[in-house]
């Protein structure tokens, strides 16, 4: 019997329509270091061409192992033909070099002996997968333990935030049993984040430049150098953000680079989590276990009912945009208002000020009792005039409608709805004159609004959404980790995330020692 290879902590998974791309992006791969590369057969327009590419590529690189997976169509591959032709395609690969081989559990089951061969020269691995949600997982690993394998893979459809802890648990629950586990979809990303944490023996990434073979997969650059997969521990502090959708978001860049740079242990997740879901997301919070985590639409004003404690002014406002764990018990505070009166004090003087503010949800709320708080007189308009008269008269402000604003002049107004922000970039809430000399948009996604781009044409002095994101992802960073946030850092992270150059931060006094 050939030696096992011990496995890289990180396959990338390649899946083509013709072995010139598959060669191409495997070479690529193995030059940025990736020395785990899954070659998927069953997505070749001739399967039966995947051994030769397989030879091809390890005669140029000997170093790498490569595992060869051809799934069946009705097991969710795209390989149309019998069990036995699989098996053959399988042996073919191994025999042109190929060291390991994924055998899904339903042709395992259907002809047993036949994967004699491979389990006597490869590394035989038994996968389970489930494309419609996550089952009970102890019958699906009894199920998959009845044939011998080297490995047992079990990737499920994550269809809520718990079923992310499901499947890791059971590699934590079973460490004698070498598993690959994860969930599948935007949901299920944390599970690939963390899944070497709870003892998976790998996790799955795309290639660095093409599309992977299954929903939440990234490339293997992402997973190491922003989430730092192959260094994360038991001892590593889990945070994220919580929203919906939560895709767009620049804030794991932001605080993971953070984290770096003041060399915390700590990883920070993206966490899709919809609004009815929000209950069983704070039971996976508790499981994982989560330190801390930001919260932005569409749970600002609803996760308020499980926490332990809200500070005042939060708890006024009605919103939190922040939360961590503290002698077991969930706090929560609002850092927009800092992201709100940081960036604007810089541009006027905030007592007796008159500031128009356009919007009704968390972030809007958290500048109206903010700049009421710091004496400025604040008038706020929306686009529901219910909610709009209810904000004015919960924060002393004054209301009006849209048409009413014909002939009003304010020191600043602060734009906090989503019109505008990417992809309905081509919305202002202003058709003409905006009718204040200081204007702060909060969208900072594209990086100049359509309304940043008018006021800069009418002489007005502009903040971009960017400042408030800082200066609230700073406050959280310190609230969290008790440092002082590397904002140097962070916006150059955040500039990255969005593709921008320009800075926005006036220059701090300190300097942030580990980017000097």
């Amino acid at each position: 019997m050939p030696q096992r290879p011990q496995f890289p902590r990180i396959a990338i998974a390649l899946g083509f329509e013709d072995t010139a791309s598959l060669i191409e992006h495997a070479v690529a791969e193995a030059e940025r270091g990736n020395r785990f590369l899954e070659f998927r057969l069953d997505y070749l327009r001739d399967p039966r061409q995947g051994a030769e590419a397989i030879r091809k590529f390890r005669m140029q690189h000997s170093d790498c192992l490569v595992l060869a997976t051809c799934r069946r169509y009705p097991n969710g591959g795209r390989f149309d033909g019998s069990a036995a032709d699989q098996i053959r395609l399988l042996e073919a690969a191994v025999a042109a070099g190929a060291q390991a081989a994924d055998v899904e559990i339903e042709t395992a089951e259907f002809s047993p002996t036949s994967l004699e061969r491979l389990r006597l020269e490869s590394t035989l691995i038994l996968s389970y997968h489930n494309f419609s949600g996550t089952p009970a997982m102890e019958p699906v690993l009894r199920r998959l333990v009845r044939i011998p394998a080297a490995a047992y893979k079990i990737v499920t459809t994550a269809r809520k935030p718990s079923d992310n802890y499901r499947v890791l648990a059971l590699a934590r629950a079973h460490p004698r049993v070498p598993l690959i586990v994860m969930a599948m979809g935007e949901m299920g990303f944390p599970s690939r984040v963390v899944a070497l944490i709870y003892g998976s023996l790998y996790t799955y990434a795309a290639p660095a430049s093409a599309a992977g073979t299954a929903a939440g997969q990234v490339s293997a650059l992402t997973l190491r150098n922003l989430y730092r997969v192959e260094r994360l521990t038991r001892k590593t502090k889990i945070y994220g953000v919580i929203a919906d959708p939560v895709a767009h978001s620049i804030s794991p860049a932001v605080h993971n680079r953070a984290f770096q740079a003041r060399r915390i242990d700590a990883v920070y997740l993206p966490f899709l989590v919809p609004a009815q879901q929000l209950r069983d997301y704070f039971h996976l919070a508790e499981l994982l276990p989560v330190t801390g985590m930001s919260v932005t639409i569409p749970h600002k004003r609803r996760v308020i009912r499980y926490l332990d404690a809200v500070e005042p002014l939060a708890r006024r406002i009605g919103a939190v945009n922040t939360v961590w764990l503290k002698a077991g018990k969930w706090r929560g505070t609002n850092t927009d208002v800092d992201g709100v009166l940081v960036p604007l004090s810089r541009h006027l003087k905030l007592a007796n000020s008159t500031v128009l503010v356009i919007g009704t949800g968390g972030a809007a709320r958290a500048a109206a009792f903010a700049l009421m708080d710091k004496g400025a007189r604040v008038t706020v308009v929306g686009r529901s005039p219910e909610r709009t008269r209810a904000l004015a008269k919960a924060c002393g402000a004054q209301f009006l409608t849209k048409n009413e604003l014909a002939g009003r002049r304010f020191d600043a107004l602060i734009h906090a709805t989503p019109l505008g922000m990417y992809p309905r970039t081509g919305e202002c809430f202003f058709e003409d004159e905006i009718p204040a000399e200081v204007v702060f948009d909060m969208v900072y996604n594209p990086a100049e609004t359509l309304l940043l781009r008018r006021a800069r044409e009418q002489n007005k002095r502009t903040i971009p959404g960017l400042a408030m994101f800082l200066e609230q992802a700073a406050r959280q960073f310190e609230i969290w980790t008790g440092c002082e946030a590397p904002r140097s850092t962070m916006e150059r992270a955040a500039r990255e995330a969005l593709g921008q150059a320009k800075p926005i931060i006036e220059k701090e006094h300190h300097e942030d020692p580990v980017d000097a």
